[in-house]
């Protein structure tokens, strides 16, 4: 289980308290779920004010869905990183291993996200509104490297299927490896497009 200790005199605004109060309703959402945790009760577990929580959150759904915009740009810079030469599903595994170091990085809050968002019907719904931003994001990158909007959209959408299955896959189980997975995905994603003769 997440658990942070917050010590008295610690920063109230900025990224130090945006982090805390992250972490606060991670670990309140995992203890007690997130329909019966409040914006107070983060701020609460934070140690900071209310108005606090929401100088930096719209709501508390909003702190497991801030990342999306960043995330987005991260996505957008990897891929525009893999040279114009490389074919679209060869880009998309490029720009998506490239992202896993980030995601280790913070593979804590990840598994804690991954069960709140598992044990809650309607963040799913907002998951997969994520997905579906992502898949823009990378559909838009894959038409300025000269596909069609058709071919640009489908790739992109089979492509971020695959990384959110993989992503998933991750996050709810320890000892899984984010890049093992993403290649796997892709590798049975080629079969399925290109079955080998019986």
């Amino acid at each position: 289980m997440l658990r942070v200790e917050y010590a008295a005199g610690m920063p109230r605004s900025g990224a130090a308290a945006r982090d805390r109060l992250e972490r606060a309703a991670l670990e309140l959402y995992d203890e007690q779920g997130y329909d019966r945790t409040t914006a107070a009760d983060i701020a609460v577990r934070a140690g900071v004010t209310a108005r606090t929580f929401f100088r930096h959150f719209a709501d508390k759904r909003e702190v497991l869905f801030h990342i999306e915009a960043d995330l987005q740009d991260e996505m957008s810079r990897a891929l525009a990183a893999v040279p114009d030469d490389v074919p679209p599903l060869a880009v998309m595994l490029q720009a998506f291993r490239s992202m896993g170091p980030g995601l280790e990085a913070n593979r804590r809050l990840a598994e804690a996200r991954h069960r709140v968002i598992a044990a809650t019907p309607a963040l799913r719904e907002r998951e997969l509104a994520k997905a579906a931003g992502m898949a823009a994001v990378v559909a838009e990158a894959l038409r300025a490297r000269g596909q069609s909007e058709w071919r640009a959209t489908l790739f992109a959408e089979v492509g971020t299927a695959v990384l959110g299955h993989a992503v998933h896959a991750w996050a709810g189980d320890p000892s899984a490896d984010y890049d093992d997975l993403v290649v796997r995905g892709f590798a049975a994603l080629r079969e399925l497009a290109e079955p080998r003769p019986a």
